[in-house]
């Protein structure tokens, strides 16, 4: 029998409270006080054990509440019992067991990857086709309503070797955004700026914003109006010398379809959690590139072992150019859960070469933030 032929005995999970130490406003919604996640811990019969990190926002992709409820009524029948080498059958039953739910299947794919490499002592890149890269960009959004400790946010970043930030506006009005943008221009000409709307905007006046945001020339300006409209993001992008991303637009391969064929794009931010699990982020970014489009690792309200993830997706996928947006886990929550730092250092992620995602969850933090 082969370590992989190993049946799956064990299927825990932990939805977690996370406090935060500031508030951040999107063009959708807030998050204040604490964000939520549901960890997933799958063990095989010789006592080799895998996580997963489920992130879900409410306005976004999904409540705790229903992910915690997918994966442990509804994907726990079609995982105990197999084998951990079946992950590619058992992520196909869990794409009929329950609709929509991507960050629950998320975690399940990247536990049962991280599983597979705990096992085979590889890491999960090596599962994804093999590395591309060891570091990775990392871009720090910019989003709190109190500007001046954002302005202060920024100068330590500064300091750490961040040279990427993103500008969440649409939230408080555009003179807000204006000024924040002369600000920055003015005080961290060092940046590369990006600009993220998360669909803030109302479509009458939406084109005359972006065109005003696109003044300041960022490197993109991301999903300034709602998902689903599409035949206005078409027009946004024909009006505009910026690259206009979608995000909340593409979940996932059938999105990005859609977003290629009716020219609402020139690049996409790709999330695990939208899309429900590496691979499917992988497919995403390469129909991207396959069309000609660019790609950017975004995340969710994600703690570290999420942030694992995706990074070992993008090491594994030369598509996704952009650099990533794991910041969270050292500049947002006011613990991670790792047992060790999550590795971004001079402005980078380092890519871990380690078994399976490389670091564990700290069990004892799982206990303590449970909700």
């Amino acid at each position: 029998m082969s370590e992989l032929s190993q049946k799956i005995a064990g299927f825990d999970l932990w939805h977690c409270a996370l406090p935060v130490v500031s508030r951040r406003d999107h063009g959708i919604g807030s998050v204040e006080g604490t964000c939520e996640i549901v960890v997933l811990r799958l063990t095989a019969e010789g006592g080799a054990q895998g996580f997963g990190e489920a992130s879900p926002w409410s306005v976004f992709t999904g409540t705790p509440e229903a992910t915690y409820a997918a994966l442990d009524r509804y994907l726990r029948p079609h995982v105990l019992g197999r084998n951990v080498g079946d992950a590619a059958a058992i992520m196909a039953d869990a794409a009929r067991a329950v609709a929509h739910c991507t960050e629950a299947k998320a975690a399940l794919e990247t536990a049962l990857l991280d599983l597979q490499g705990r096992i085979m002592g590889a890491p999960v890149w090596s599962f994804l086709g093999g590395k591309a890269r060891d570091t990775i960009a990392l871009s720090v959004s910019i989003a709190n309503p109190d500007f001046d400790a954002d302005l202060d946010l920024m100068a330590r970043i500064r300091e750490d070797g961040v040279r990427l930030i993103k500008l969440k506006t649409g939230f408080a009005g555009h003179a807000f955004d204006i000024m924040r943008l002369e600000r920055i221009v003015q005080d961290f000409p060092e940046f590369g700026l990006r600009v993220d709307f998360n669909q803030g905007l109302e479509p009458y006046g939406a084109l005359a914003r972006v065109q005003d945001i696109a003044g300041f020339a960022p490197d993109f300006i991301e999903q300034p109006v709602r998902a689903h409209h599409f035949g206005l993001m078409a027009d946004i992008r024909a009006a505009i010398d910026v690259p206009l991303l979608a995000d909340e637009s593409v979940f996932g391969p059938e999105d990005m379809t859609r977003a290629v064929g009716d020219r609402i794009c020139d690049g996409v931010s790709v999330k695990i959690m939208k899309s429900g699990g590496p691979t499917r982020g992988q497919s995403v970014a390469r129909m991207a590139a396959a069309a000609g489009l660019s790609a950017y690792g975004g995340d969710m309200f994600e703690a570290g072992l999420a942030h694992l993830a995706g990074a070992h997706m993008i090491a594994a996928t030369p598509e996704i150019s952009l650099g990533c947006e794991f910041y969270q886990a050292k500049y947002y929550l006011a613990e991670d859960i790792l047992e060790q730092p999550f590795p971004s250092h001079g402005g980078k992620v380092t890519v871990p070469d380690g078994p399976g995602l490389g670091i564990r969850p700290d069990i004892s933090k799982l206990e303590h933030y449970a909700a």
